[in-house]
């Protein structure tokens, strides 16, 4: 080992840097590694570190006192995934733009509160990896209205770096809702809860991301709004803010209804969505198509310039039918069992009964196929054939509807592209529920609400990256980022001062994750150490 000094001259400026080096033979050739930076180091550790070298010629990192540092490989992994995916760039490299970073990374690898993360910092190798400084929770509220205040625009130009070579005129669009903690926060409001949270407000949510599933932008409603009425936002942002031409909008069944339709036909686009089951069934009754053409394989009709994709799918409709039944069997159940009650307890009330079941019967959609009455004080159930056969008529099927020409898009890749959907809902588990955990929100601004998900969504883009990149290696993400988070550093002792250094090996499933990521370690720690 032995100490290497740096001077660079640029313009009047003089930068110096001093290191600690370790040179090693492998096979004929003699490479050298940089083990710490001691850049900050008084002048007088430094000169008796020299000495010290001098002195012992065989002195190895192993002779000196050393104790183990804090978590990097987590911080630094994600930072460069992040790089790569142009988001470092848009959040820029100032104290803020690095906080924020530090948020959307902070969001992977401990869900918690901004709180948390001022305890959490204490473990983490921040300040060598991002170079922010010390922050207090403070700090972290302001970052998350700095990006609220900034987030169209850094929007605008992470559209603009992904896709300025590659012009994307394609879009995936879908809404979701989350529950809130508290009644206080300017979004909330009572509305259609896909949360099954009765009695909390929420707020809505809605992604738009590329034909691949990747997001694009995020944008955050009053919990009260539907579905259809977000979509005209989209088709603003697309044709002001992202400046695309010719445009074609995914979106889930009865979201692209009239309103959408208006807007998108006065920019002449397009759309790509799936009818609801009235609405098949409407259609049906007008003889636009019949039943007898929804088969396993998928076939178009065409009424008045739109497309119409219809297929059955025979898996979906045995899971329908086998959830009806069973439906149909919990209320036999049930019945059997309030049954039971009336004939043991003569106090039991036959009334009571009566409205238990019939609200079951409502609650678990069967009020058409199956009706109740009673006999003295017993219930009896009632099927209705007819009816049950009728509700099994559209089983498993499903119409695709777009104003796309044939020309433009098959049939086989208007179906495909609508089945990308899915990679949207997998993002909204993944932010809501699953690694990124953002459901249920504290926030009571407006403001801090949308950078909430806007970091959730930047997060998301992070995790579905690494995913992608590490889904030969067979292991769960969670595994993935705790394997990466054990990567610590080291601390040797110098002098009564601990230098902080990398680690000279890693475990083996450390390196093939870090392989399949084509991601190194730096040869140093970025920031100088501190005394401690």
């Amino acid at each position: 080992m032995y100490i290497q000094t740096n001077i660079k001259k640029i313009g009047a400026k003089t930068y110096r840097a001093v290191y600690l080096v370790h040179n090693y033979r492998e096979g004929t050739k003699i490479k050298h590694r940089i083990l710490a930076n001691l850049t900050a180091c008084p002048p007088a550790v430094v000169d008796g570190l020299r000495s010290l070298l001098k002195g012992e010629k065989l002195l190895s990192l192993s002779d000196m006192p050393r104790r183990a540092g804090k978590n990097f490989g987590g911080l630094y992994v994600l930072s460069e995934c992040a790089k790569a995916l142009g988001i470092e760039t848009i959040l820029g490299r100032s104290r803020k733009g690095r906080l924020a970073l530090l948020l959307v990374l902070g969001r992977i690898l401990t869900q918690g509160s901004r709180r948390h993360l001022t305890f959490w910092q204490e473990g983490q190798a921040i300040d060598d990896v991002l170079g922010c400084g010390p922050f207090d929770e403070e700090a972290l509220y302001e970052t998350l209205d700095w990006l609220d205040q900034h987030q169209a625009r850094m929007e605008d130009r992470w559209f603009t770096l992904r896709f300025h070579k590659q012009p994307v005129s394609l879009f995936l669009y879908d809404v979701t809702s989350s529950y809130l903690e508290g009644q206080c926060n300017e979004l909330a409001a009572y509305g259609y809860n896909r949360d099954g949270k009765r009695g909390k407000k929420q707020i809505v949510m809605g992604l738009l991301t590329d034909p691949s599933g990747a997001p694009i932008a995020v944008e955050v409603f009053k919990g009260n709004r539907s579905d259809v009425t977000t979509v005209p936002n989209q088709i603003q942002k697309m044709a002001e803010r992202f400046h695309v031409q010719d445009v074609t909008l995914v979106g889930d069944r009865g979201m692209i209804k009239k309103i959408p339709m208006e807007s998108l036909n006065a920019h002449h686009w397009h759309y790509i969505t799936a009818l609801t089951k009235p609405q098949i069934e409407g259609l049906i009754k007008k003889g636009v198509f019949q039943l007898g053409l929804f088969e396993e394989t998928l076939c178009e009709i065409g009424h008045e310039g739109i497309r119409y994709l219809l297929r059955r799918n025979p898996q979906r409709a045995m899971e329908i039918a086998q959830n009806r039944m069973d439906r149909i069997q919990r209320i036999t159940d049930l019945c059997v069992t309030l049954n039971e009650k009336l004939k043991t307890h003569s106090k039991s009330s036959v009334e009571c009964a009566l409205t238990s079941l019939r609200k079951k019967i409502t609650q678990l959609k069967l009020d058409r196929i199956m009706t109740v009455g009673n006999e003295g004080r017993q219930l009896v159930l009632a099927t209705e054939k007819e009816a049950l056969e009728g509700a099994a008529v559209l089983d498993g099927c499903y119409v695709i509807t777009t104003n796309l020409s044939p020309e433009k898009m098959a049939a086989s890749d208007v179906h495909a592209t609508y089945k990308n959907l899915s990679e949207v809902a997998w993002a909204f588990r993944t932010m809501k529920t699953g690694l990124l955990e953002i459901r249920p929100l504290y926030h009571r601004k407006a403001n801090r609400t949308r950078a909430c998900a806007f970091v959730a969504m930047l997060a998301y883009a992070i995790t579905r990256f690494l995913w992608k990149k590490t889904a030969t290696l067979g292991k769960p993400l969670d595994h993935i980022l705790s394997c990466l988070d054990q990567i610590q550093t080291q601390e040797i002792q110098i002098q009564n001062q601990w230098v902080p250094v990398l680690p000279t090996h890693l475990r083996e499933d450390q390196e093939t994750i870090l392989k399949a990521l084509t991601i190194h370690l730096p040869k140093t720690l970025r920031q100088a150490p501190s005394t401690k």
